[in-house]
């Protein structure tokens, strides 16, 4: 009887250790945008995160229908997303990965609303340099924005705080060769035109220190993030 006894009392302690412990990338320990700590679009909910001056999403933008990775999105109206492996619970974990012409909704005006809901548009380059500048520059910023751990980026992911609350996920990317990198980088789309065929995206990796800012084929599919107007 004094085993049973003790052994609740230490399952008693366990719980309300593990229910006071904070969860780093999940609580609400980070600055929610005033007035506006969270969004519904399309049936689900986005948290914000102010950072500076911007008003970002915390979560990667998941909204539209699912088509497999090896159909092109088209201009038909409706939001099309892929889905890493074509597996709807990456969709769910990672938010989807958009082409930039789906995406921008046909529009290639820099900082367009896209498919992001009413009142949020689509980061332009200098937005998110803004956002990097704000943070320390591409060497210090990575660390602020990513995800904590190796619960959804692969080892090492070494130095990774989400001081900002940013939360980036490596939620890798759809080009030429297929699905590419899940858990090793997080790519995101900027609205801003490199040439007709490329635009800027900026890319967080798990194994180097840095953010690597370059233009790439608007047929590959990337992370999105919504900013307050």
């Amino acid at each position: 009887m004094k085993k049973i006894y003790l052994l609740a009392i230490i399952l008693l302690a366990f719980s309300v250790y593990m229910g006071c412990k904070k969860d780093d990338n999940n609580d609400n320990s980070f600055n929610a945008c005033p007035g506006t700590p969270s969004v519904t679009y399309e049936g689900q909910v986005y948290n914000t995160v102010l950072i500076g001056n911007q008003c970002w999403f915390r979560e990667n933008l998941n909204v539209g229908t699912i088509i497999k990775g090896k159909d092109e999105m088209t201009d038909n109206g409706v939001i099309e997303k892929y889905c890493y492996d074509n597996n709807p619970a990456n969709c769910d974990e990672y938010g989807g990965l958009y082409q930039w012409n789906e995406m921008m909704e046909y529009d290639t005006t820099a900082g367009v609303q896209g498919i992001c809901p009413s009142g949020w548009h689509l980061p332009t380059d200098i937005e998110w340099i803004s956002l990097v500048d704000f943070l320390g520059g591409k060497f210090i910023a990575d660390l602020k924005m990513k995800e904590v751990g190796t619960t959804h980026w692969k080892l090492p992911n070494a130095g990774a705080t989400n001081e900002s609350g940013f939360t980036a996920l490596p939620g890798g990317y759809h080009g030429k060769h297929g699905f590419r990198a899940l858990g090793k980088s997080g790519d995101f789309w900027s609205s801003s035109e490199y040439n007709t065929s490329c635009a800027w995206h900026c890319s967080l990796g798990y194994l180097l220190a840095g953010i690597s800012y370059f233009e790439e084929l608007k047929n590959y599919a990337r992370s999105v993030r919504c900013l307050k107007d």
